[in-house]
């Protein structure tokens, strides 16, 4: 038995999910989850199903042709069709901290996360060891501004040799070059916390800790030529007091980053999230 996933934006109109219901009757497959959502002001419908196929004689390439055919060009559909099976490959970039990476690799080893891992690129050579542990290639590409050109050409020729779908930057101190950014449009996920206007710097949470901040937070979202002001994925807080220090302010915040990357990064494999206007709609 095939299961697909399909997601599907176009303009609001009558009878989509009809038409897309009974063509999935159509070929024989049964639905066995549906969401759909429309954005009012601008008149966009959304919609996530996942369905069984239990007929050989549906192939997933003609399936994408008839749906082509008779659904998305009538309805003028963004749309995209997953083979369930089809695991996302994703690539890790690293820097010097790994609070996020173990977690991910914790995750990726027990099984709780829809995809394959085939390497973990970083700008130093302090996580090596990490990546050995869990037996997953590790390469380091020098990245400064001095050698930018140079940095960018061998994460690229990394990521078309491990096919890669979508890059995590787990805590990944650099800023992803325009050139990246366009080629895996709305499929790099990064990490930060959420201190940000009100206290940049390199010690925000000491900024934070002076100022009495009473919450802290943690923001993954997709990565954008404007820095972190991509569409966001994931978020959550977490209360703080006047007996917390300042340890306890970073031990909470990377708790907080290891929690909604990992759940960020959970519902993109599970192709739950679409992005419309520099906003995300997540199925849950």
């Amino acid at each position: 038995m095939q299961k697909i996933t399909i997601l599907i934006h176009c303009k609001d109109q009558k009878s989509i999910i009809a038409s897309v219901t009974n063509y999935i009757a159509s070929i024989e497959g049964n639905i066995i989850y549906l969401d759909q959502h429309v954005d009012a002001d601008e008149n966009v419908f959304f919609m996530r199903l996942e369905c069984e196929l239990e007929s050989e004689k549906w192939p997933i390439e003609a399936i994408k042709a008839d749906f082509e055919n008779n659904l998305a060009l009538p309805f003028d559909m963004d749309w995209k069709i997953y083979p369930q099976k089809q695991k996302p490959r994703m690539a890790l970039f690293v820097s010097k901290y790994d609070h996020c990476l173990y977690d991910i690799l914790g995750r990726y080893s027990a099984g709780e996360l829809p995809l394959e891992i085939p390497v973990i690129i970083s700008n130093h050579e302090d996580l090596r060891k990490v990546a050995e542990q869990f037996a997953i290639p590790f390469y380091c590409v020098p990245f400064t501004k001095e050698i930018k050109e140079i940095g960018e050409k061998g994460q690229l020729e990394l990521l078309d040799k491990y096919n890669i779908d979508f890059i995590v930057l787990a805590r990944y101190m650099q800023i992803i070059t325009p050139k990246l950014i366009e080629k895996y449009q709305n499929n790099i996920i990064n990490i930060h916390h959420s201190f940000l206007p009100a206290f940049p710097g390199a010690k925000p949470y000491h900024s934070a800790f002076k100022r009495g901040v009473k919450i802290i937070g943690a923001t993954s979202h997709y990565v954008t030529e404007g820095l972190d002001e991509g569409p966001i994925i994931e978020q959550d807080i977490a209360r703080v007091t006047h007996s917390h220090s300042i340890e306890d302010f970073i031990m909470k915040g990377r708790d907080l980053e290891r929690m909604v990357l990992a759940r960020a990064i959970k519902l993109h494999a599970e192709r739950k999230t679409m992005v419309y206007n520099n906003k995300t709609v997540v199925f849950l």
